[in-house]
């Protein structure tokens, strides 16, 4: 049985952080996630996609992130249960939770974080006919090594953040890149849209719009797709085919709970983050309120008032005074150990 103030389930940015943050008041954390290393989506699908609204970094790649949040709360000393997915959860007299993995392992705490991202989920692939055949032949719903494409025909299907972002940034790796969709307005950040335009003025990037790719070409690997614009067909050469249309999210176990539900993710109160089940948290994209916005930011400030809360939940009674680590530096944040005023001014400085 492994025992932890804090189970988090769920080992992408939003849980790390949530480590930091439970650290700083002298919480012990312990994760679960079905994937085999920590990072969540930003280390499986995308460790190479630059993100570009983290406070303080104008552009850091996901799996960098991901990296700085293993190593900021590495001082806290969590665990990971990792490859396994958290399957049941039993609350227990005294109010505490048992939660099992699919292989068996127990983990045993006062609190429960849900911080599974999207859940599970696949890819929304488009109705093509003959897609399956070029799985992994040339047809990638992700990208993870940007390499890949280098000096490579590459063509983007989709209209929101991630094929955006991938068009600008293989537009200095590609031989060529080539973006679809359907419409002439795109669903992403408007920055991003505008530097989409300013590199297709360059030539660095074949904008076509309002069209769909209707058929793909290729024996054993692609060598091109059809795209319809205005009636007409049009045969493209291409080395990859990229369609990026979001990601179709499934709560899988943790749907059984008994939590409250809305719209496939789980509902909870605007003060600390806490579902329909006293105890029990769901913090990043997996949760939903009025308002909600699916960003890492946000997810990250959800964290740090769960672990709030959760702090005057397992220390009932126990005065708590919000400090500041500039002041009183990462071990005193909990008011245990007082910094000398030589050591305040070296931590300002």
């Amino acid at each position: 049985m492994i025992k932890t103030d804090i189970l988090i389930i769920g080992a992408g940015p939003t849980g790390l952080f949530t480590v930091f943050e439970a650290g700083l008041l002298k919480l012990k954390c312990h994760l679960i996630d079905a994937l085999p290393q920590p990072g969540g989506q930003c280390s499986e699908l995308y460790p190479k996609k630059p993100i570009y609204d983290i406070p303080g970094f104008p552009e850091i790649l996901a799996g960098d992130l991901t990296g700085n949040l293993l190593e900021q709360g590495k001082q806290f000393e969590p665990g990971f249960t990792l490859g396994e997915r958290a399957e049941t959860i039993d609350k227990q007299e005294d109010g505490s939770f048992i939660v099992t993995t699919n292989k068996g392992t127990k983990h045993h705490a006062p609190i429960v974080a849900i911080a599974g991202g999207l859940g599970s989920f696949e890819p929304r692939k488009p109705k093509l006919e003959n897609i399956e055949q070029y799985e992994d032949k040339g047809v990638n719903y992700f990208i993870k090594d940007p390499e890949v494409y280098r000096d490579k025909k590459v063509i983007i299907a989709g209209g929101g953040d991630s094929a955006l972002d991938w068009a600008i940034f293989l537009a200095d790796v590609a031989s060529s890149v080539t973006l679809v969709h359907r419409r002439n307005e795109f669903r992403g950040a408007l920055d991003s849209v505008e530097k989409v335009q300013e590199l297709k003025l360059l030539n660095k990037i074949n904008l076509i719009t309002p069209a769909e790719v209707t058929a793909l070409h290729g024996d054993d690997h692609i060598t091109g797709i059809t795209v319809s614009k205005d009636g007409e067909a049009t045969t493209l050469d291409t080395d990859y085919f990229i369609p990026l249309f979001g990601l179709s999210p499934k709560l899988g176990p943790i749907g059984n709970w008994g939590l409250e539900i809305e719209k496939n993710a789980i509902k909870v109160n605007t003060v600390d983050y806490q579902t329909n089940i006293d105890g029990i948290f769901a913090i990043g994209d997996v949760n939903t309120y009025e308002g909600k916005l699916k960003l890492i930011l946000c997810g990250f400030h959800e964290a740090t008032l769960m672990c709030q809360s959760a702090y005057k939940i397992l220390n009932p009674g126990k005065k708590f005074v919000l400090k500041y680590t500039t002041v009183s530096g990462v071990d005193g944040f909990d008011g245990t150990r007082k910094e000398s005023p030589k050591a305040v001014v070296k931590a300002i400085v």
